[in-house]
């Protein structure tokens, strides 16, 4: 409430008035004030909306580059093995899946960008590695080729497939400690012990073989990878 003067032809006479100015200022305020609140929650929702679309858009091409690949096979005695791939070319990484007539499921991965196989028999808390040579590159880009046409069975034939037996032999002395290896070997040999094998022409007589892998490929060629402990 201000003071205001009112004029007339003899006096000034004082008179109360409403400060309206005052008024229609608070009126003004509160609208302008609505208004920036108003604005700054819907861009707040803006960049809320866009951060879950790129998250969702950059989860998505990675949860979607993966593709199974399921490959089946007679053996020598016409029992069919079972197997399937992950193949994964944006991690560069194929992930057997081999299971044997007893129902058993062996791992292999082959980590192509560390140029690495790891092999994780079903009956041992082992993994076993070997260094990629030139075959094993040829092999597993077959199986890249065929996923990138979305090929996702392949029924192998008996006669026309390619058989090959490769001989490992386990380094006893040179265990590998398991957080030295890069995440995919680690996460599948976490609660294991890791060792080294190198290609040998076969265990001789005085050495067992211990376990084979049968792991084939699109490409009509099956290897088995058979393990035998060398001397300490």
């Amino acid at each position: 409430m201000v003071r205001c003067w009112k004029h007339s032809d003899s006096r000034l006479e004082e008179a109360q008035c409403t400060d309206g100015g005052s008024a229609a200022s608070s009126q003004s305020h509160f609208p302008h004030k609505a208004f920036w609140v108003s604005l700054s929650a819907s861009l707040l929702l803006v960049i809320v909306a866009l951060g879950l679309t790129g998250h969702l858009g950059l989860s998505r091409p990675h949860s979607q580059s993966a593709q199974i690949v399921r490959i089946t096979v007679p053996d020598q005695t016409g029992v069919l093995i079972n197997q399937s791939a992950v193949v994964d070319p944006q991690k560069e990484l194929v992930t057997f899946s081999v299971t044997s007539p007893a129902n058993q499921t062996s791992t292999v991965l082959f980590d192509i960008k560390h140029g690495l196989i790891c092999y994780k028999p079903v009956d041992q808390d082992s993994c076993f590695l070997r260094k990629m040579d030139k075959s094993d590159y040829d092999n597993v880009r077959s199986l890249l080729h065929k996923s990138k046409h979305k090929q996702s069975q392949f029924q192998l034939s008996g006669n026309g497939t390619q058989r090959q037996t490769e001989f490992l032999g386990v380094l006893a002395d040179s265990q590998v400690d398991v957080s030295t290896l890069e995440e995919p070997i680690q996460a599948l040999c976490q609660d294991s012990s890791v060792h080294w094998t190198r290609r040998a022409e076969g265990p001789g007589k005085q050495r067992l073989v211990y376990f084979c892998i049968d792991i084939c490929f699109p490409s009509n060629i099956c290897v088995s990878v058979c393990f035998y402990y060398l001397p300490e």
